[in-house]
């Protein structure tokens, strides 16, 4: 009997680490473990740390689903606050043609939204503020209005307002991105409006409610005496804040199993409502002035509390280890080797760094100069290769390369993996991606983040540390060798052959001294132009190069002075370097066939070194042996007959 297909479903989401979206992730993963269908969860971190760049570096990763290997997709784009990644993934969504989930999302008919009614919900809690507390001056924190639930929140306010005949007034309105960041702007935004404070703030979202309300005791208010604080979303961290916040209680994790639940039965053909609505409903709490927890409530919060502080030592210990050692590291061998020492405390069952080819981005020589490969800022290369994977319990290996169309590495094994895709980038630099499979530590850490921040930046001192590297070696060139003739300019001798020079005279061996200066460059300069003199000096010195075996060494030494070096040497080799140059020389200007021939005066000596003998002096004396055999000659013989 065939073997049913294990069907994978996409999760597209940013800021896992925020307990809204990882309510919702663990919904969707209980379901598919129920189900035993694949999960390939797509997530960033963008909008985190207010830098655009870095956000380009974090969305790309939705650049890397390949929807031609899923059967079916979960969007939570109402946490990506870039509109334009948002309206790529949709396109590419309605383009692959595979059922799509979204949540709070009735803009596009054709996908099947989970909505949890967030407008009565925000009407209640608006009313209650009102009439049982008597608020009159309102202020609101809202969600970008871009997002629906945003929009659907904010109407809802408004709406009640406008009921009960209270004005809402533009100053007294502050519009966030949803992050817990943005409940300080905004009470920073209201004191320094200079409009009085208000009885009551209504907020959008628990974690923008959390930080006003620690902004307004650092600025001297108490909540709920002075100023009624109110959020949306009940979560963990309002329920046991001090004091417990009102909110609206939302079935996020019932949401997100639906999601998958619904677009699992429409993959077996069944028919589904496009539309499924669940309840919300107002959690009066402490924050309001309405109730106080219970013993039972603050004896949970302690276990809880507990737990979580210790699982953040840990991490934070993780991290601390983990930044000291990658700061010892200069090889990227290293790097991976320090990363996997530290994966088993992450507690997943297997992890994977995948590079994109040429991450390293090296210097490439060009007629232009050295310049650095273009950025690979989106998409992701087509080969790619994984040079650390690493399995619970098994030997770290490694996969050269494959295809990023594929995503993974090595295939998957059977159903229920939960698989996270997240970024690896330095700014909007894309260097590759992580892979972390089976296990929670993305969505329940408070530190995934940083840790991946960590790495990260740990590949991209390596990647630099290569530029440098590679950038001391040209300017070491650039310091050493003659750009016009490629070989040693006049620093790149002394250097070569200064240790060569000790060495010989501490063995009391000859050194050989070899000084060539070449004839008539003047002439050819005023007759042919200095194009053409570069290029006899060219010619002359890749013979000069040509006669350097066994050892010998050459430079330019000046503007047409040429210098040969070696070691160990004898008289006969300074016969053999002279006749040997004179047949080069002999030979190139046959086959040039200029209107001047290639010519040069060369004065050779061979000296035992004794101690105290200076490498210059025997150049000097080079150097005057090649001048009387420069007297000797006439400068006639150098230009053909024509």
């Amino acid at each position: 009997m065939k073997s049913e297909k294990i069907k994978n479903i996409a999760v597209v989401v940013a800021g896992i680490d925020e307990e809204y979206q990882n309510t919702i992730i663990t919904g969707i993963n209980a379901c598919a473990k129920d189900c035993n269908v694949n999960i390939l969860c797509f997530a960033a971190f963008g909008g985190v740390i207010a830098n655009s760049r870095y956000d380009l570096g974090e969305y790309n990763i939705y650049n890397l689903i390949n929807y031609n290997k899923l059967d079916g997709i979960i969007l939570m784009t109402n946490t990506i606050c870039s509109p334009k990644d948002k309206e790529k993934i949709i396109s590419k969504v309605k383009e692959a043609g595979i059922p799509a989930a979204v949540f709070d999302c009735d803009e596009y008919p054709e996908f099947y939204n989970i909505s949890i009614d967030n407008t009565n919900a925000m009407r209640e809690i608006v009313r209650h503020v009102i009439v049982e507390h008597n608020a009159k001056t309102i202020n609101f924190i809202s969600g970008p209005l871009s997002n629906p639930e945003a929009c659907d929140r904010y109407d809802a306010f408004l709406e009640v307002m406008a009921e009960h005949h209270l004005t809402s007034d533009v100053r007294r309105i502050y519009f966030g991105e949803f992050r817990s960041g943005d409940g300080k702007k905004a009470i920073d935004a209201f004191i320094k409006s200079g409009l009085s404070m208000p009885d009551a703030i209504i907020c959008a979202n628990d974690a923008m409610a959390l930080t006003a309300i620690n902004s307004l005791e650092r600025h001297g208010y108490k909540v709920p005496e002075d100023i009624i604080v109110t959020g949306f979303d009940n979560t963990y961290n309002a329920q046991h804040f001090c004091p417990a916040l009102t909110s609206v209680s939302r079935p996020l994790f019932d949401a997100g199993y639906q999601a998958c639940k619904i677009l699992l039965r429409v993959m077996d053909g069944e028919s589904c409502e496009k539309n499924t609505a669940l309840s919300a409903s107002p959690v009066f709490s402490e924050s309001c002035g309405c109730v106080h927890q219970s013993d039972e409530d603050i004896r949970s919060y302690k276990k809880s509390t507990y737990k979580l502080i210790d699982e953040v030592r840990a991490d934070i210990s993780l991290l601390n280890r983990m930044t000291s050692a990658l700061a010892e590291t200069e090889t990227v061998d290293k790097v991976l080797d320090e990363i996997g020492r530290f994966l088993d405390e992450i507690e997943c069952e297997s992890c994977a760094i995948c590079f994109c080819a040429e991450w390293q981005g090296a210097f490439k020589d060009s007629r232009a100069g050295l310049q650095p490969d273009a950025l690979q800022v989106t998409g992701y290369t087509r080969s790619m290769s994984a040079p650390l994977i690493w399995h619970k319990g098994s030997k770290i290996t490694s996969v050269k390369t494959f295809n990023s169309e594929d995503m993974f590495p090595e295939p998957l094994k059977g159903g229920g993996n939960i698989s996270y895709f997240l970024p690896l980038h330095f700014r909007e630099r894309c260097l590759g991606y992580y892979i972390i499979c089976n296990g929670d530590f993305p969505i329940k850490s408070m530190l995934c983040h940083s840790i991946i921040m960590n790495m990260s930046n740990s590949v991209e001192n390596i990647r630099k540390l290569l530029h440098l590297n590679h950038a001391i070696n040209e300017l070491d060139k650039l310091y050493v060798v003659d750009p016009l003739c490629g070989i040693y300019n006049r620093n790149g001798f002394i250097r070569a052959a200064d240790s060569m020079f000790k060495k010989c005279m501490a063995e009391e061996k000859s050194v050989l001294i070899c000084f060539i200066d070449m004839d008539g460059l003047k002439m050819i300069n005023d007759n042919y132009g200095h194009n053409e003199g570069d290029f006899a000096l060219q010619r002359l010195a890749g013979i000069i190069s040509d006669c350097c075996s066994n050892g010998l060494i050459c430079a330019r030494f000046g503007g047409d002075e040429f210098i040969i070096f070696g070691a160990d040497a004898h008289e006969e080799d300074a016969e053999i370097l002279e006749r040997h140059f004179e047949i080069r020389m002999a030979e190139i200007n046959k086959i040039l066939n200029k209107p001047y021939e290639l010519a040069a005066s060369v004065g050779t000596c061979v000296t035992k070194l004794e101690p105290d003998m200076l490498l210059f002096k025997l150049i000097t004396e080079a150097d005057e042996k090649m001048y009387e055999q420069k007297k000797k000659k006439k400068t006639s013989r150098y230009l053909r007959k024509t």
